[in-house]
């Protein structure tokens, strides 16, 4: 009697690992966002014009290009890999690291590296949030910025933005984006 009871408690407590394991193995693979999207971008003071491209390369992982410019022989590119990964149900922890390309009228052309972190969070079922910090090293020289922004879905393919970037290349700025999801 005792080994039965003994065998059934081992398999019961197996079980419960198992599906507590796999729980844990999706929470891992999975985010609360998509990474696959189109961007188009005005910013504001200076004005600027820019688009960027997202695409998952992996269920944590994704590839990022963009890019800006004055149309005064000016731009600001960035091309890059990044990761991002849940922390509860309705947030996401991201990161990326990326190359930097980039050319102001009164400076040379220069290739640098930037490296950010930072948060998503659904507000409401099309209220998103989030904001980003890192540090941009060009031309031996290094600068901390930062972003917030808020972003409304219109629906699961379409959303708009508004954001507010800090010490990024053009300065401190408010962008106005558009994503279309592919």
């Amino acid at each position: 009697m005792r080994k039965s009871l003994l065998a059934s408690a081992i398999v019961a407590l197996a079980s419960f690992s198992a599906v507590a394991n796999e729980e844990d193995a999706n929470l891992t693979t999975m985010s609360n966002f998509s990474y696959d999207y189109l961007e188009g971008r005005i910013g504001v003071s200076p004005l600027t014009y820019g688009a960027g491209f997202s695409m998952s390369i992996h269920p944590n992982a994704h590839v990022r290009v963009e890019a800006d410019t004055e149309f005064d022989s000016d731009w600001d590119t960035a091309a890059g890999i990044g990761f991002h990964a849940p922390i509860n149900n309705w947030a996401d922890l991201t990161g990326e690291l990326l190359a930097r390309g980039v050319n102001k009228d009164n400076f040379d052309s220069d290739v640098g590296l930037e490296v950010n972190l930072g948060i998503r969070q659904w507000l409401g079922p099309q209220v998103e949030v989030g904001g980003e910090i890192g540090l941009l090293t060009v031309d031996d020289e290094e600068d901390t910025f930062g972003s917030a922004y808020g972003r409304f879905h219109a629906t699961e393919l379409f959303s708009l933005g508004a954001a507010y970037r800090v010490n990024e290349w053009y300065g401190d700025q408010f962008m106005f984006t558009t994503r279309f999801k592919y």
